[in-house]
């Protein structure tokens, strides 16, 4: 299992939909690939529990340009009026996959 510990700067992209993210620092990625070879279920999305203000959430991160961005659910950014430009402190764990 890894278990990392970061903050990170909440934005947001528009699609279809607005998406909120926070980017996963660069110095995290390589730890995060080389869990993801016990972890991801496929297309790069790497399965995870974060904790936000002692709220856990299920989710999956994304690869982007080299690295990584955690989606923020909406629950998650209501309860605590959670949006874009928000410094975060975030503890994030990746199980591998059961065989």
């Amino acid at each position: 299992m890894l278990e990392l510990n970061f903050e990170a700067e909440l934005v947001e992209w528009r699609g279809p939909a607005p998406f909120f993210f926070a980017p996963i620092p660069s110095d995290c990625t390589g730890d995060i690939r080389a869990a993801a070879k016990l972890a991801s279920y496929g297309w790069g999305v790497i399965p995870v529990t974060a904790t936000i203000d002692g709220v856990a959430f299920t989710t999956s991160l994304f690869p982007k340009d080299g690295n990584y961005l955690l989606p923020l659910k909406v629950a998650v950014r209501k309860r605590h009026g959670i949006t874009v430009g928000d410094r975060l402190s975030i503890g994030m764990s990746i199980v591998p996959l059961a065989v």
